[in-house]
């Protein structure tokens, strides 16, 4: 079986230098791709440069982060696709476990994800493996909202989960490409948990495995803050909604976050943050603004089952974390 990882690149260059040599020296026989988002740095002739083993893929425009890998992936010849961020740091061994839960039939993995800054913490963006709350809330655990937890191996087991980050994501080819790949109008953000509840609604299971281990620095598309980084949250996660909750429960669950969404705006507000008010508010009006797109891409998948998403051990993130102070992932009740 033949494995390639996978980089996607937009003006990237001053992270190939800290990032690419673990890649190449810890992934040994798999090929190492670079799909380049039409950069306007020096990022292809870095890379042809100092590394000639790294074979490019340019594209003519930059599709984002969801069509970039969607128009690169189908020039990869390989079995395993492994989709890595440009600001990882990998470790030895990280590819071999991954790589037979997906010999073994899993639809999509994801490693222990650790932060690179703070090497004794999670990583925000999938720690030790997503879920989805009861109103579609996305946590990890070691990660609820912004609270971060310190790694004391809480989550050294390999276990079913519903999405792996798209951080680091081990996917067979023919799943990515028969699922639908990343839903292109996301651009960027909760494309991963996208496409793992289509992968989990065709039958298949998303697996975290904390043996492998990595290091994400973060932050290199859009900061945390980024009135645009809030502005993809929400909307995207309504999208999320609206195409994979049975009808029931989107008629329960949808006015509820609409409502809530609302409530975060208002706080927003209150808090001097004008710029998240007015992305939450823009995030609605495009969701409704293209509903008949939104009501297309819901038939289209109509021919799956309805399942719900894995919802781990907390229900309402939002309860738990605001009005009782659970700040972490429950892992005393943890099987």
């Amino acid at each position: 079986m033949k494995t390639a990882v996978v980089i996607l690149n937009f003006n990237g260059e001053k992270l190939f230098g800290k990032f690419l040599p673990s890649v190449l020296q810890h992934s040994g026989n798999a090929e190492i791709i670079v799909i380049d988002n039409h950069s306007t740095d020096h990022s292809a002739e870095v890379l042809q440069r100092d590394y000639p083993t790294v074979r490019l893929i340019n594209l003519e425009k930059n599709f984002g982060f969801c069509g970039g890998y969607n128009e690169g992936l189908k020039q990869v010849d390989a079995d395993f696709f492994v989709l890595l961020n440009s600001d990882v740091e990998v470790t030895s061994g990280w590819l071999a476990e991954p790589l037979r839960l997906l010999e073994a039939g899993a639809g999509a993995v994801q490693p222990r994800i650790k932060s690179y800054l703070h090497r004794d913490q999670f990583d925000y963006a999938g720690a030790g493996g997503g879920y989805l709350d009861s109103l579609c809330y996305p946590y990890c655990r070691g990660r609820i909202f912004n609270s971060i937890e310190i790694d004391s191996d809480q989550y050294n087991d390999t276990i079913e989960v519903a999405w792996a980050s798209g951080a680091c994501l081990f996917i067979r080819k023919e799943v990515f490409f028969e699922s639908g790949g990343f839903e292109s109008s996301f651009f960027a953000h909760m494309e991963e948990i996208d496409l793992c509840w289509r992968i989990r609604r065709s039958g298949k299971k998303i697996f975290y495995c904390g043996s492998s281990i990595i290091y994400h620095l973060g932050g290199g598309t859009l900061a945390a803050t980024s009135p645009k980084k809030t502005y993809l949250n929400f909307r995207n996660n309504l999208s999320l909604m609206f195409r994979n909750l049975s009808t029931v429960r989107l008629l329960v669950v949808f006015p509820i976050r609409c409502w809530l969404d609302g409530l975060a705006a208002i706080k927003f507000l209150l808090e001097g943050n004008r710029a998240a008010m007015l992305a939450v508010c823009r995030a609605h009006w495009s969701f409704f603004g293209s509903i008949m797109t939104e009501l297309r891409g819901r038939r289209s998948l109509a021919h799956l089952p309805y399942i719900l998403p894995a919802q781990g051990k907390i229900r309402f993130t939002l309860w738990d974390y605001y009005f009782l102070g659970k700040k972490n992932y429950p892992t005393s009740e943890k099987k």
